[in-house]
């Protein structure tokens, strides 16, 4: 291969110019809304209380 048949070429494709993922890139938009859609939900009482046990149980074993 030539310089000039490897330029814009990653891994052996050409990229998809304005698109970096080429044909993922809809699978990248779905893991994108999937991932935002569980980030925004609540986390819910029972296990923030958890949480809140947890965290003030760990000041406790630090100073034994």
């Amino acid at each position: 291969m030539t310089k000039d048949t490897t330029a814009g070429a990653v891994n052996g494709r050409r990229a998809v110019s304005g698109d970096p993922l080429g044909p993922n890139s809809e699978i990248g938009r779905k893991l994108k809304q999937y991932y935002d859609e569980l980030v925004s939900d609540n986390v819910p009482d029972r296990f923030a209380q958890l949480l809140s046990q947890l965290e003030q149980a760990q000041p406790a074993r630090k100073k034994d």
